[in-house]
């Protein structure tokens, strides 16, 4: 039995959406499915006919994902659309209770999909992380005062991961079984 084929593409800003790329991989990867990992910066021209399924990760900046997995969904959004496929939108505003964030980034997923005409299978939201090692001054202040403002706690170095990882796994786990029914 041939096994099930599958690209995990990805844009990262900060690399918490690359961590959850590669999380996924091996996530499939131990449930025997062949996987290509990649950058959408590196995209052009992919034949995604030699896919069975799609999982797509990004990170929310500032209101917007990266312009490069946009594009990509843009030029694959019918191809993307005919396949099961997961989006999986990273942002802070997928942390914790705020009813008022987790709207906000479901508004930028609508104008996401709105904006490619690629319709997810699934979407599954996922919280970010805070790397401070990767941010400017005047970035990193900000950082500490939305942090501050939800009232989330930041670690000894000032970097927090907020990804729920066993949530991450059970989510693309429920993704398998759309994969395997084709849907």
């Amino acid at each position: 039995m041939p096994s099930i084929g599958i690209l995990i593409a990805f844009a990262t800003t900060e690399g918490q959406t690359r961590k959850i790329a590669r999380f996924a991989a091996d996530h499939r990867t131990g449930l025997g499915a062949s996987v290509e990992l990649l950058n959408a910066e590196d995209a052009e021209g992919l034949n995604l006919a030699r896919f069975d399924g799609v999982i797509l990760a990004a990170s929310l900046h500032m209101g917007h994902f990266q312009k490069a997995l946009i594009g990509f969904a843009k030029a694959n959004g019918a191809a993307l659309t005919a396949r099961p496929s997961l989006f999986l939108p990273v942002s802070l505003s997928a942390v914790g209770d705020d009813d008022a964030g987790r709207k906000g980034l479901e508004d930028c997923v609508a104008q996401f999909v709105t904006e490619t005409l690629w319709r997810p299978g699934q979407i599954r939201q996922v919280a970010g992380a805070l790397h401070f090692k990767e941010y400017d001054f005047f970035k990193a202040c900000m950082m500490r005062r939305i942090a501050a403002s939800k009232g989330k706690a930041l670690g000894a170095g000032g970097d927090m991961d907020y990804t729920d990882w066993p949530g991450l796994e059970a989510g693309l786990t429920a993704w398998q079984v759309a994969l395997k029914s084709g849907c």
